[in-house]
């Protein structure tokens, strides 16, 4: 027999079972429960938000899927379990809050590399973000709260989900209002930061929807919404743009496995949390905490990713912001 054919044959067998092993991976996948991180404590926005989700994408799989909380460190927690000995199995992925792409310039010696660590599995939805005071707060409107801090350089506090999240946003706007000076509390989470807020242990809080009831019932005044335009459960309240802050933020958020994750299994992680997505009991979530869809694939997940990244480090290194 020619050496061309016996070549053919031999890349042609190979071939198959490349895929014949990605068939077999995809049809024995997963044969165990799969565990979300997700870098916040219970009881938030990201939290309520995948343990719903987690439900739906868990019906479609045939297997558990498990939230563990692991909050701090401004959401990379999931990111660094998942670059450091975490197996590319798909038994493991973590939700990637945006935060996760400026953390490792702000550090002298990052836990992880965003671009070169994980496998981007699907991007899911984003943030409804905002500004809120308390009901008796002084501040009637942002630019009272501006000219406030402009006047009072220092005086006013404000709490986020952490370090690196929203504090960004809020030294961004600090800047293009005239360099003013506030004063960031860092927290492990929305709910620790509205409840230090109504407890008046801060001025305001930077936070994403979780205060939407809050608002609804009183408790708190929305001064700025920061997405294109005005959510319609709080047109009561400017975005950023229209109070004169050219700033427009909805941070979506996805999920991720450790890079080298088979691309037949990220496939099946990907097709049932993406069916999930339109699950009615998921759909009432979002509209509750007004969060947008922002579905993406794989690939353009990575590719979104990767811009983010380059954009985002450069703002983080202009502002000289260190952790």
């Amino acid at each position: 027999m020619p050496k061309t054919a016996i070549g053919r044959r031999s890349a042609l067998g190979i071939a198959a079972a490349c895929l014949s092993g990605a068939a077999l991976a995809q049809a024995r996948f997963p044969d165990r429960p799969i565990r979300i991180i997700v870098p916040f404590p219970p009881g938030g926005t990201t939290d309520v938000q995948m343990r719903v989700l987690a439900e739906g994408a868990a019906r479609r799989l045939g297997q558990p899927v498990v939230i563990e909380n692991r909050p701090g460190a401004g959401g990379s927690m999931g990111a660094t379990a998942l670059a450091q000995n975490t197996r590319a199995d798909g038994y493991t992925l973590s939700v990637m809050p945006n935060s996760i792409f400026r953390i490792p310039v702000m550090m002298a010696r990052p836990s992880y590399d965003p671009m070169v660590d994980f496998t981007w599995v699907i991007r899911l939805v984003g943030y409804t973000f905002g500004i809120v005071v308390r009901a008796d707060s002084p501040f009637q409107t942002l630019a009272q709260m501006l000219d406030h801090a402009r006047a009072n350089p220092g005086s006013l506090t404000y709490g986020s989900p952490g370090v690196a999240t929203l504090d960004v946003t809020m030294e961004r706007i600090a800047q293009m209002a005239g360099g003013l000076r506030l004063v960031h509390v860092p927290f492990r989470g929305s709910a620790e930061s509205l409840q230090a807020l109504l407890a008046g242990q801060i001025d305001m809080a930077a936070e994403s929807s979780a205060w939407g009831e809050l608002v609804l019932d009183g408790r708190l005044r929305l001064l700025a919404t920061w997405g294109e335009a005005r959510p319609p459960r709080f047109a009561m309240a400017p975005t950023l743009r229209e109070a004169g802050i050219d700033i427009v933020n909805s941070s979506p958020y996805g999920l991720a496995a450790p890079r080298g994750l088979d691309p037949a299994v990220a496939a099946v992680l990907h097709d049932a949390f993406r069916d999930a997505l339109q699950d009615p009991a998921h759909l009432a979530v979002l509209e509750r905490y007004n969060m947008p869809l922002m579905y993406a694939d794989g690939a353009e997940y990575a590719r979104y990713a990767r811009e983010f990244y380059a954009e985002d480090s450069a703002m983080v290194r202009a502002m000289g912001l260190k952790f």
